[in-house]
């Protein structure tokens, strides 16, 4: 390892890594290690998995909410989507997990229509849907016409 990036910092990272992505994306990509890429994937479980995720300030499920937010904002559907597909697994009852659901999700997307764009919200959409059918949790129908809009 780099002389500039700590063993603790990784073993940090890499804790908080596994606990927000989960066991078998860590593996993979700690596995797809090569050459080029070791030095930036160790980059990034020491700077953003610890020197960030590590910090005290926000829980979290905050950082992930801002994750999905910020990742949308800027068109970066694969790490929104990791996020999403994550989060919906995360165990809700360990909070270092930073399980999401979809009332969160809804309102994540509809804050980054706003702010962000509708075409940024609707692609959102677009992908937790596709997620959640993949995980064969596609949330009912509803009645366009029943209720007021949210």
């Amino acid at each position: 390892m780099s002389d500039s990036l700590p063993a603790d910092a990784l073993k940090r990272g890499l804790a908080n890594r596994r606990n927000v992505l989960g066991d078998a994306w860590v593996e993979r990509s700690v596995g797809n290690a090569n050459t080029l890429n070791v030095e930036f994937q160790r980059m990034i479980t020491c700077y953003a998995w610890d020197s960030i995720w590590s910090r005290p300030g926000l829980d979290p499920r905050t950082r992930r909410i801002l994750v999905l937010a910020i990742t949308a904002a800027m068109g970066r559907w694969e790490e929104f989507e990791l996020h999403i597909r994550s989060g919906l697994q995360a165990p809700a009852d360990d909070p270092a997990a930073a399980a999401l659901d979809l009332d969160t999700i809804r309102e994540v997307l509809l804050q980054t229509a706003v702010y962000a764009g509708v075409p940024a919200g609707n692609t959102g959409m677009a992908i937790v849907l596709k997620v959640l059918a993949a995980l064969d949790r596609s949330p009912p129908k509803a009645d366009f016409w029943a209720g007021d809009p949210a």
